[in-house]
């Protein structure tokens, strides 16, 4: 690392695993309810697993973002974060919002919106948090003696994030204007301005670990992260078709889904593309391994399992289905988890000044996550598929589908378990290159 102030990332990174194992341990309830073994449902119930199980979704990776943040930014703008106790504070008032967050849920406090359930209190705590956040990096890059292309693309990333949390705090009685608005947040975080933050992270990367010219990456990245940002906006549609919205939304949900696969497929070829003009010379070959994973299981789980459900005909039927899970599931991971992954990956030995590059667990770590997440994405498949074909062709009661379903659930409780392995030797991994040290500066 070239500057001290960079070891926050670090204490960042920690939080994304904490909570990340939070999520996985509440999707494990989850699936086991689904098989029929309910019973924490006294004390946990399937309400508030599932609401904490996408809750901790979001904090986690955006405590990964603000790690990857602190980390690139004081780098390319060339100058000290500007104040690391604020930034703590910043991280500390983040975990708290997500420790009450969690503990409401279970004791019914919450605002009773999917997505955005936590309490209108903690609403205004997360604002003020981002606030905070933003400022430090937007007075780093000001006080900076560079303002990079990476850097301001993925500062506008998480910009325009938080303007468009303020949507999803606007009261409406109306349910379909409620509806229309909380896919501002939901869906423009996470297919539009979040693709933006995947921009500048991945950007970074390849980068560092390809050798290749700046200009020529950021050049093209932008380009193909642009046409995914345009058709994902307008892709937004594809959740406008069933409530209450005009019927032209079908049109242009239908067309703008259709061409994001064409954008991620873009990014796919040209992360393999840099990676082989770059020569192979960096020796942190698991960080490579996990950005180019980025890049191509973003576009099946993003790309070509989205539109597998998002055309009105298709989706007419598999909406609010699992046909849902299986290509949120994957595309979470292979868009935004495998990135925060191989920006720690890259991150660890720079802070710490331990060049652990290519150790067995990490290689563990990255095959049985990825095979357990694709092996999850199936599972998921064949129960909506079932769901789709029993409840909602042959007709039978929603409660009888639900026990029709269970094997699947078995076997989504195994691929689960194969994916949490390899999460636990990540973090484990993690946790052995200890904390972060200032005899670390300038290793590279």
């Amino acid at each position: 690392m070239k500057y001290k102030s960079q070891k926050v990332a670090y204490y960042f990174f920690a939080l994304s695993m904490i909570l990340l194992v939070l999520q996985i341990t509440y999707g494990f309830i989850m699936a086991f309810a689904h098989y029929g073994m309910d019973g924490l449902h006294d004390i946990i119930p399937f309400n508030a697993a599932t609401a904490t199980h996408k809750n901790l979704l979001v904090v986690w990776m955006l405590s990964g973002f603000m790690g990857a943040a602190y980390y690139i930014i004081p780098e390319e703008s060339e100058h000290e974060l500007v104040s690391v106790p604020l930034a703590m504070v910043q991280l500390y008032s983040l975990a708290a919002v997500g420790v009450v967050a969690v503990i409401g849920f279970h004791l019914n406090w919450w605002e009773g919106r999917k997505f955005l359930e936590i309490p209108r209190p903690l609403d205004y705590l997360v604002v003020v948090n981002v606030l905070l956040f933003l400022y430090l990096i937007l007075m780093t890059l000001i006080k900076g003696k560079k303002r990079t292309t990476t850097s301001m693309v993925l500062f506008m990333g998480l910009l325009f994030a938080a303007l468009l949390y303020l949507p999803g705090m606007i009261w409406f009685d109306n349910q379909t204007m409620d509806s229309f608005f909380r896919w501002w947040v939901v869906h423009l975080w996470v297919e539009g301005v979040w693709e933006l933050i995947m921009g500048g992270i991945l950007a970074f990367l390849l980068i560092k670990l390809t050798g290749v010219d700046r200009e020529v990456i950021e050049k093209w990245l932008y380009v193909i992260v642009g046409l995914t940002f345009i058709s994902g906006i307008l892709g937004t549609g594809h959740h406008f078709y069933y409530i209450g919205t005009p019927k032209y939304w079908l049109m242009i949900g239908g067309i703008f889904s259709a061409l994001e696969p064409l954008a991620f497929l873009g990014m796919a070829l040209f992360a393999v593309a840099m990676y082989r003009k770059g020569e192979k010379r960096h020796p942190n070959k698991m960080a490579i391994n996990w950005t180019l994973g980025t890049a191509i299981i973003s576009f099946v789980g993003a790309g070509l399992l989205g539109i597998a459900h998002t055309l009105p005909s298709v989706n007419m039927w598999t909406h609010g289905t699992f046909v849902t899970a299986m290509h949120g599931h994957l595309a979470f991971w292979g868009a935004y988890g495998m990135l925060i992954f191989g920006m720690i990956t890259y991150v660890m030995p720079q802070v710490t000044g331990r060049k652990r590059y290519e150790t067995k667990m990490s290689e563990y770590a990255f095959w049985l996550s990825n095979i357990g997440m694709i092996a999850m994405t199936t599972a998921f498949a064949a129960a909506g598929v079932t769901q789709v074909y029993l409840e909602r062709k042959v007709g039978m009661d929603f409660a009888e589908v639900q026990i029709a379903m269970e094997p699947h659930f078995l076997m989504l409780i195994f691929a689960a378990t194969i994916f949490a392995t390899g999460v636990t030797l990540f973090i484990i991994d993690f946790v052995k290159y200890g904390l972060p040290t200032d005899e670390a500066l300038e290793t590279e």
